[in-house]
C-alpha cells in the first residue's frame, strides 16, 4: 500500500505548514439524481465546511434536465451556511429563463454563477437564444452589473471540439473580455498541461485568475468514462496502476490520495493559490487529499 509523503524536492519544514491558511478552496457538487432531497448533499457539505470553502458550486444538466434540482441544492446548502454558486448553461434556453431563475438565486442571497456552455442533449435541434458561454457572461454581466461574480471554465488540455491550441486560448479571452471574473479548469493529472496554459494566457494578454480543478481518483471506470467525454488525459503510468488496482479497493484509495496528493502539492509549490474539488458529492477522499497537502497524515 502507498502511504504519502512530501515531495523530495520540499524540505520538511515547508511541507508540515498550514498549507490551508494559504489556499483558497472550493467544491463542487451536483443535485441529488433520485430522491431530490438535500440531506445527504447537506450532510457531505458540512464534514468539509471546516475548510472554509470560499464557495460551493452546484452543476446542473444542459436543457433543464435538473434545474429544479439545482435550485433546490443551492437553497439547502445556502441554509447551511454555504455560499453556493449555481452552474447556468445556455444550451437550449432562453433570456427570458435566465432572468426568472437568477431572480430565484438573488432572492436567497447569491452573488456568484457559473456560466458555462453545456452539453447537447440526444435530440435537441435548437440551441436556444445563446449560442456559447461567451454569450451568457455577456448577457448576465450587462443585466447583473459588477456585484455578479461571474465563473467560467478552462481547458488546459484543451476541449474535445477546440479546432487548436490557438482557438482555445481566444475563446478563453473572448469570455474574460466580456465580463468573466475568474475560472475553474477542467480537472487533469499532469501540472504542466496547467503551467503551460497560464503561459499561454500570459502570451495573449489574459489577466484572470484560474484555479485548477482537482479530480480525486475513486470509481476507475467512471474515471474513464468521463475522462474519455471531457478529453482528460490520464497519464499512462496512472492507467496502469488504475488497472492494477481496480480490485483492490484500498490499494486503489491509498494510490488515488498519493498521486493527487501530490498534484496539489505541485501547483501549490508553484505559486497556485486555489484549487476547486469535484466531489462527486462526497466527502472523505477530499479531507484527506486536504490534510495530506497541510502536513497532517491523520485519517
Amino acid at each position: 500500500m502507498l502511504v504519502f509523503s512530501a515531495p523530495r524536492s520540499t524540505d520538511k519544514d515547508t511541507f508540515q505548514r498550514d498549507t490551508m491558511n494559504t489556499v483558497q478552496l472550493s467544491f463542487e457538487f451536483f443535485p441529488p439524481r433520485f430522491d431530490g432531497t438535500t440531506d445527504n448533499l447537506v450532510k457531505h457539505y458540512k464534514e468539509l465546511a471546516s475548510l472554509k470553502p470560499k464557495y460551493v458550486s452546484v452543476t446542473f444538466g444542459a436543457g433543464g434536465s435538473t434545474q429544479l434540482g439545482t435550485l433546490g441544492a443551492v437553497k439547502a446548502l445556502q441554509a447551511a451556511g454555504a455560499n453556493a454558486a449555481p452552474h447556468l448553461t445556455c444550451i437550449g434556453t432562453s433570456k427570458a429563463y435566465v432572468k426568472e431563475i437568477m431572480a430565484d438565486y438573488l432572492a436567497i442571497g447569491v452573488d456568484r454563477v457559473v456560466a458555462l456552455r453545456g452539453d447537447y442533449p440526444s435530440g435537441m435541434v435548437s440551441k436556444g437564444e445563446f449560442n456559447y458561454a461567451v454569450d451568457l457572461v455577456r448577457f448576465l454581466r450587462s443585466e447583473y452589473g459588477q456585484d455578479l461574480t461571474i465563473e467560467v471554465a478552462a481547458y488546459p488540455e484543451f476541449h474535445p471540439e477546440s479546432v487548436s491550441p490557438s482557438q482555445e486560448i481566444k475563446h478563453f479571452k473572448e469570455k474574460i473580455d466580456a465580463g468573466a471574473n475568474a475560472a475553474i479548469t477542467q480537472y487533469f493529472f499532469n501540472a504542466d498541461s496547467y503551467f503551460a496554459y497560464m503561459d499561454d494566457l500570459n502570451r495573449a494578454g489574459v489577466i484572470a485568475p484560474v484555479v485548477p480543478g482537482i479530480m480525486p481518483i475513486d470509481n476507475v471506470a467512471g474515471l474513464r468514462k468521463f475522462s474519455g467525454m471531457c478529453g482528460a488525459e490520464i497519464p499512462k503510468w496512472i492507467c496502469n496502476r488504475l488497472n492494477q488496482y481496480e480490485n483492490d479497493p484500498e490499494s486503489l484509495r491509498s494510490f488515488g490520495l498519493d498521486v493527487v496528493s501530490h498534484l496539489c502539492l505541485d501547483l501549490i509549490e508553484n505559486g497556485v493559490d486555489g484549487l476547486h474539488f469535484y466531489t462527486l458529492n462526497k466527502s472523505a477522499l477530499v479531507k484527506q487529499i486536504c490534510a495530506n497537502i497541510s502536513g497532517s497524515h491523520q485519517q
